[in-house]
């Protein structure tokens, strides 16, 4: 006899169908990075986060053993989200310098996202539970490599002077977004409007061509 499957998506007597599985696994993290941003690590327990999207918590616990882990995928989760965006940035036609300037603008963007940044705060708050603060992302870092790559377009085509790909996109990344990242990690509000960013990284990216123009 065929097994049959209520609304859940569970088949009557089974496991959860894959996609069930993966559904849940989304509400979990959405639900724990929700929490994790409004409350703070502290203050957020795995019986919260299992009440609030409506799982069991050994359901919890068999995906994530302990809240470090839980957060720990959250972060990973966010980082699949946002390569496979600026992938898709990447893809889109233009010269090489403007896609350079587009990537570098999509980071800013992503890096002053709410959400983000509280998660961000957290994960700074609790470095030791995390495994300490992280460095400076380097070319083993899918976000480097892809700009690293840009650079490199850039400098086939004339458009940039000639050095270390990786070098020159670390002092991109630094002009158009350390500032605002970490005055924003800080509590400014400067560059909560839109407008502003869009200035602050006009004026960023043109001092950059000054030093990296051939």
């Amino acid at each position: 006899m065929r097994k049959t499957r209520g609304t859940s998506g569970k088949p009557k007597g089974g496991r959860p169908s894959k996609a069930a599985a993966q559904a849940l696994d989304r509400r979990i993290l959405e639900t724990a990075a929700e929490l994790f941003a409004t409350q703070g690590f502290a203050a957020t327990s795995m019986e919260q986060v299992a009440t609030a999207c409506g799982a069991g918590k050994d359901t919890i616990y068999r995906r994530y053993p302990a809240k470090a882990a839980l957060f720990t995928g959250i972060m990973e989760d966010f980082r699949k989200t946002v390569i496979c965006e600026v992938d898709e940035l990447m893809s889109a036609d233009g010269a090489p310098m403007e896609r350079l300037r587009r990537y570098a603008r999509l980071l800013l963007s992503i890096n002053l996202r709410p959400q983000l940044l509280a998660l961000n705060r957290v994960a700074l708050g609790e470095a030791v539970a995390f495994g300490g603060v992280q460095p400076i992302p380097t070319a083993d870092d899918p976000f480097m490599a892809r700009f690293a790559a840009l650079v490199q377009e850039a400098q086939a085509e004339g458009t940039l002077r000639q050095g270390d790909p990786l070098f020159m996109a670390e002092q991109l990344l630094y002009a158009t977004s350390m500032k605002p990242l970490v005055a924003t990690m800080l509590g400014s509000a400067r560059f909560s409007e839109l407008s502003e960013q869009e200035r602050y990284f006009d004026e960023a990216w043109k001092m950059f061509l000054q030093g990296a123009a051939p």
